[in-house]
């Protein structure tokens, strides 16, 4: 498919991808005046643009919520697959790590037994930002990243 985008609209679509959070959709949760000031345009400017993109397939918007599509991520030239991230946390920091851990871009976090300590699925778009942030995180002691390369059926 072929999609007539301005560079203006791209750089609207990687801003909104950089804002995301991973679900199994990529979804913003700011207001349009928020995400029109940080691009230094305005409100409406920044409408006409997500008009464009929604009609386009690219983004579904709602009341406090703009997803960004697979097609969007396409466009981007990013990849949607996960990435799994093992996480070793220090015994006396627990807590502290599982609410700084919860506010990172995963999709889902599991507290689990063994020799680990948390399994965090991530977008693989969002996987570097999510090491950068957990590797700051006091008590966490080490990661340990898997990138699914297939499934298998």
């Amino acid at each position: 498919m072929s999609y007539t985008l301005t560079e203006k609209s791209i750089r609207i679509l990687r801003k909104l991808f950089e804002r995301s959070t991973g679900t199994m959709v990529f979804t913003v949760r700011k207001t349009q005046s928020e995400i029109a000031k940080e691009l230094n345009i305005t409100r409406q400017a920044l409408n006409v643009h997500l008009r464009k993109l929604k009609k386009e397939g690219l983004i579904r918007t709602g009341r406090g919520f703009i997803d960004i599509t697979k097609e969007a991520l396409q466009v981007l030239g990013l990849e949607s697959s996960e990435a799994f991230v093992f996480l070793k946390v220090e015994p006396r920091k627990r807590e502290e790590v599982y609410r700084k851990i919860k506010e990172l871009p995963a999709i889902r976090v599991y507290r689990v037994t063994g020799e680990i300590d948390l399994i965090a699925i991530v977008p693989q778009a969002h996987l570097s930002q999510f090491l950068e942030k957990a590797t700051t995180i006091e008590g966490i002691e080490s990661t340990s990243s898997h990138v699914v390369i297939s499934i298998l059926k």
